[in-house]
């Protein structure tokens, strides 16, 4: 059994090294010349930089159950890492950036509840009530890598809402979202079926999203287009939304690929995702092009990265990757991650300690050991290190 690529290429981080490396390569921080530079206002949202956790809901599973994920493929030690809570990540570690892996359910749920890795260590059914109602489930592979801090996208959400709730002035958080299904490998072997991403379960997304946050909360495709323009034209001839428009917010956007079947369903009769919830990973010169990923920021990438940000562009790049950065002791990805203006840089590290288990004090931090920054690619001249959030 091995796990399928689309698992792999879900692997996505970034990260700082506690050695001082990645220091070198970032724009310095200056004192702040006015009180617009010291709080942000002015800045739009596309000139933020901020640290964003990688499978932010992951935990993962216990000795016996990693024996036999190692047993099937001795590539699943990547998948031996694990993150607080999505409300600590907000609060004690500086992250505004979630990921949140997504499978559907059956119309009556309950698809996920006795997961086959559970069955072959001679374990009990999922007890949580939330894996047996209808509605849409976050785990990273169904049956070989289940568990996480939060079981459902509506239950994820929740959390990020009381956390917002208490912390109203916080820049947006955004939320990618990667729509996974059952690898065929563990389905052969005894594993679920997932439903298919069809147009009903899309649309269910978007229902769940907003039956968390209410319209003004949500920054949506609707709220960066200009009347006459395509979301690509406005982001790119009249700008993101200035950060103080914006504070309190959420932005979703799909981790999916720009091409392929999610998104051409996704946007059917939608061109510019009107009335979605969720931006796509539209490719540069489509109408939905607004967000994106290059997630290797090293080489050429670099200056392509720095290119779609200087026009406009939202990018998330990555700085490690688990456990392959802490095993190669390779950590000058992250300077390079962080140089290269990706408005979201992704790590499985973000505090001190996380990688202690592996004999390693790597860490992904922004220099100041803050939630957010000015952009060191896109910001004004007048932006320079940290943007407060009040």
């Amino acid at each position: 059994m091995r796990i399928s690529r689309t698992v792999v290429a879900g692997l996505a981080s970034a990260a700082i090294a506690a050695t001082g490396l990645a220091g070198t390569a970032l724009t310095p921080k200056t004192s702040p010349q006015s009180a617009q530079e010291e709080n942000g206002s002015g800045v739009r949202l596309n000139q933020l930089q901020m640290i964003g956790s990688h499978n932010s809901y992951h935990r993962e599973l216990s000795p016996a159950e990693q024996k036999v994920q190692q047993a099937q493929n001795p590539g699943s030690v990547d998948l031996w890492y694990s993150h607080a809570a999505i409300p600590a990540q907000l609060e004690d570690q500086n992250i505004r950036t979630l990921e949140l892996d997504l499978v559907p359910d059956s119309a009556a749920g309950g698809l996920y509840t006795y997961p086959l890795i559970r069955k072959l260590t001679g374990q009990g059914p999922l007890t949580d009530p939330v894996m047996s109602q209808p509605g849409i489930k976050v785990m990273h592979i169904p049956d070989f890598d289940y568990n996480g801090t939060c079981k459902s996208l509506v239950v994820c959400l929740r959390q990020v809402k009381a956390w917002s709730d208490q912390n109203p002035d916080h820049v947006p958080i955004t939320i990618s979202l990667e729509l996974k299904q059952s690898d065929p490998n563990v389905v052969a072997a005894g594993g679920v079926q997932s439903p298919p991403w069809d147009a009903a379960n899309l649309d269910r997304v978007d229902t769940e999203i907003r039956s968390v946050f209410g319209e003004n909360e949500i920054l949506t495709p609707d709220d960066v287009r200009k009347p006459g323009l395509t979301l690509e034209q406005s982001v790119l001839t009249r700008g993101w939304p200035k950060l103080d428009s914006v504070r309190g917010q959420v932005l979703f956007y799909f981790d999916n690929g720009g091409a392929g079947a999610i998104r051409d369903l996704y946007r059917a009769g939608k061109p510019n995702l009107e009335g979605r919830a969720v931006f796509t990973r539209g490719p540069e010169g489509q109408p939905d092009a607004a967000i994106t990923q290059v997630n290797d920021p090293r080489g050429a990438n670099q200056a392509e990265i720095q290119r779609l940000v200087s026009k406009g562009y939202l990018i998330r790049t990555r700085s490690d990757e688990p456990m392959a950065t802490i095993r190669e002791k390779d950590f000058s990805r992250v300077g390079i991650a962080l140089a290269s203006g990706a408005q979201v840089v992704t790590t499985d590290f973000p505090v001190a300690g996380m990688a202690a288990r592996y004999d390693s004090d790597f860490v992904a931090k922004l220099p100041g050991d803050t939630p957010v920054r000015c952009n060191p690619v896109s910001a004004p001249t007048w932006c320079r290190g940290n943007v407060s959030e009040r």
